[in-house]
């Protein structure tokens, strides 16, 4: 389970909060609107109103003990920029911050932002599994249920085939492919051992491919 700290609650901020909930995360939200909290009441038990760009609220909240920040605000840049500056001031561990144009992405990055992301409710549920799963390395949904993911090698499977581990009939996934560094090689034989420096693309469930780890 990862800490969240989650600055902006508009359709973004909440999307994203909803997803990292149901992944078995904790988040804590923030905005200076109250009806914007007051929406999002329903889905985040914590919600914090107080302006991020303020240096005592902020250092009120702890940053440090958050895994990640997510700055969820989109329409004023200035705003976006000052507060990436200062959760990195106050020791954020990993921010993502949300962008409208390509010179704000470049700005941003250069003044502390890990990631920056264009915004909507699809970006936010990939990134969220992304940055809130720590085997799991990128995300592609198929239908609401259904995904494609990039995991990592268990370790307990290193060394052991496709076949050896009845991986299907154990785990009810699909192994679509092998992945070392950027070259894929898909459709791995039964026999396929695996390896310590490569990675898997699987089809599955969530609650399926987080059972494999």
């Amino acid at each position: 389970m990862k800490s969240i700290l989650i600055i902006g609650l508009g359709r973004f901020g909440r999307h994203m909060a909803r997803t990292f909930i149901e992944n078995g995360h904790e988040v804590m939200a923030i905005d200076r609107d109250e009806s914007r909290a007051d929406d999002a009441v329903g889905t985040i038990q914590q919600i914090l109103i107080g302006d991020a760009t303020e240096v005592r609220f902020m250092e009120s909240l702890g940053i440090r003990s958050f895994d990640l920040a997510v700055i969820a605000i989109g329409e004023n840049f200035q705003t976006v920029l000052e507060i990436t500056v200062l959760l990195k001031e106050l020791g954020c561990k990993f921010v993502i911050a949300r962008a409208t144009r390509d010179v704000h992405k470049k700005l941003l990055l250069r003044n502390g932002a890990d990631y920056v992301v264009y915004a909507e409710r699809e970006i936010a549920e990939r990134l969220a599994i992304k940055f809130g799963t720590d085997n799991i390395f990128d995300y592609i949904e198929l239908t609401p249920e259904i995904g494609i993911y990039e995991i990592a090698i268990p370790k307990s499977w290193i060394g052991h085939s496709i076949i050896d581990l009845s991986v299907r009939n154990k785990y009810n996934i699909s192994i679509l492919a092998t992945k070392k560094g950027e070259q894929i090689f898909p459709l791995p034989s039964p026999d396929h051992v695996f390896t310590q420096d490569e990675s898997l693309m699987v089809m599955g469930t969530m609650k399926n491919v987080k059972a494999v780890q």
